[in-house]
C-alpha cells in the first residue's frame, strides 16, 4: 500500500458523488506521487441501492480521467470495503496489474432514512426474517447483545463503555461524523433503538469514501517508494443467511473463522502480543465485544471485561478503534472497510493524529469488517515489514 486517502464522514449535501470520490481519490494519489494515467485497475466497494448513482466506476473514470482503464464495482454488505482490497489485492499479486486503486464509497443520506433501514435489512435472509418477523439490523444485534448478556453476565454499562472510547477517539479524528466525547451516564439516557441497544450503541448513517492504492512489489522498487504497508494476510469466512441455522449468537462463525487463517498466513500466534492495534466492525456496541473474542484478544465471555476496564484504549492490553470505529467515525458502507485500511496504513506508519497514535512496535496491523451479522467476514493483518 502506497497511498492512502479519506474524505470527511457524516452529511454531505455539500457534494456530489463523483467529488466525494474525489476528495479521498487526490491524497491517495498525492502520497503515491501518481496521476490516474498510472492505474492499471481500479476497484470501486459501493452498493449505491440508495443513492443516484450506481455506475460510480464509469463516473470515475470519466471523472478522473481513468478511462479507459479496467474496473470492477464489488459488494458485500457491509464488508464491501474489504472485499474491494481483497480483489485489488489479488489483481497485483497475481502479476495482471502493477498499480491498482481501490475506492469506497457511499452516499447513503440521498435517501430518507427508513428506506436505507429496509435497504440494510436485505442483508439478512430477507423473505423469512425482515418480512416474517420484522427484523431490522438493530433488532438482529440486538438478539446478539441480549444473548451474549445472559451468557456471560455483561451489562447495558459495558456495552456503553465501547461507544464512550469510541466517541473519545473520533473527537481526535478530523475525518469522523462525531467529534465529541459521551460519557456512560450520556449513553444510559439514549432512548432504546432495540433493547438492549440504546441510540449511542449504533453506528449512525453516513456519507463518505476512503482510497489506498496498492502497486507491485517490481513496482514500488522501480519508484523508489520508501513509505509503504505490506498487505500480510487476509481470511474470509462465510455465514448463514438465515441466523436460525446458526448454533450461537455470542459469536460469529465466520469471524473466527477468517481470522484463524489471516493469523495463520501471518504467522501470528499470539494476536495480542504481535498486533499493534485492530480495527473492529462496531456496527453496534456488542459487535465491537464480541469482536474481541472472535479475534482472540481475551478468553470467550470475557470481551465485556476489556470495555468495563479501559483494556482497549491506547496503552491497555491492545489499542481497538482509535480512529473513533464506525460507532463514531461513521459507517458509509462501502467505503468502511477501505477506512480500515487507511487507518491501518496512518498508524503503522506513525501518521495518526494527535492523541490517537498507537505505540508502534511489532509493526503489524488487523482490521476485522463484517458484512450482515457474520454473512461475510474479512480480516486482514498489515504490516510495515514483508514476511
Amino acid at each position: 500500500m502506497i497511498g492512502a486517502g479519506h474524505s470527511v464522514f457524516g452529511t454531505r449535501r455539500d457534494v456530489n458523488i463523483p467529488e466525494l470520490c474525489w476528495e479521498s481519490m487526490k491524497p491517495a494519489l498525492e502520497k503515491a506521487n501518481l496521476e490516474p494515467r498510472d492505474i492499471d485497475f481500479f476497484v470501486v466497494g459501493n452498493l449505491g441501492i440508495w443513492s443516484s448513482e450506481l455506475a460510480v466506476p464509469s463516473i470515475m473514470a470519466e471523472y478522473a480521467d481513468l478511462a479507459p482503464k479496467g474496473s470492477m464495482r464489488v459488494e458485500a454488505a457491509c464488508a464491501t470495503g474489504s472485499a474491494a482490497v481483497r480483489v485489488g489485492y489479488t489483481a497485483v499479486k497475481s502479476g495482471l496489474a502493477d498499480i491498482v486503486l481501490v475506492l469506497g464509497i457511499e452516499k447513503m443520506q440521498e435517501s430518507p432514512n427508513p428506506s436505507v433501514i429496509e435497504l440494510i435489512g436485505r442483508f439478512g435472509s430477507y423473505f423469512w426474517e425482515f418480512e416474517n418477523f420484522g427484523l431490522t439490523f438493530p433488532g438482529y444485534y440486538a438478539l446478539h447483545a441480549s444473548a451474549y448478556m445472559m451468557k456471560y453476565g455483561a451489562t447495558e454499562e459495558d456495552l456503553g463503555k465501547v461507544a464512550v472510547k469510541n466517541h473519545f477517539y473520533g473527537a481526535k479524528n478530523p475525518f469522523a461524523q462525531f467529534r465529541k466525547e459521551i460519557d456512560v451516564a450520556t449513553v444510559m439516557k439514549g432512548p432504546y433503538v432495540a433493547w438492549p441497544l440504546k441510540l449511542f450503541d449504533c453506528s449512525p448513517i453516513t456519507d463518505g469514501s476512503a482510497c489506498v492504492i496498492l502497486a507491485s512489489e517490481k513496482k514500488v522498487k522501480e519508484m523508489g517508494i520508501e513509505e509503504k504497508i505490506w498487505i500480510l494476510s487476509q481470511g474470509v469466512g462465510t455465514g448463514t443467511a438465515n441466523l436460525s441455522k446458526r448454533e450461537e449468537f455470542t459469536s460469529l462463525a465466520s469471524a473466527r473463522y477468517a481470522a484463524e487463517q489471516a493469523y495463520k498466513l501471518a504467522g501470528i500466534e499470539n494476536p495480542v502480543k504481535q498486533l499493534d492495534g485492530a480495527n473492529v466492525h462496531d456496527c453496534f456496541t456488542i459487535a465491537e465485544i464480541m469482536a474481541y473474542e472472535d479475534l482472540g484478544f481475551c478468553k470467550r465471555g470475557e470481551g465485556y471485561k476489556l470495555a468495563r476496564e479501559g483494556q482497549t484504549y491506547i496503552g491497555g492490553r491492545i489499542p481497538v478503534n482509535v480512529d473513533g470505529g464506525l460507532k463514531a467515525k461513521g459507517h458509509p458502507i462501502g467505503a468502511t472497510g477501505v477506512s480500515m485500511a487507511v487507518e491501518a496504513y496512518k498508524q503503522l506508519l506513525r501518521r495518526a493524529d494527535k492523541g490517537r497514535q498507537a505505540d508502534i512496535k511489532n509493526g503489524r496491523w488487523l482490521t476485522h469488517n463484517v458484512g450482515g451479522t457474520g454473512h461475510y467476514t474479512y480480516v486482514t493483518i498489515y504490516g510495515l515489514e514483508k514476511r
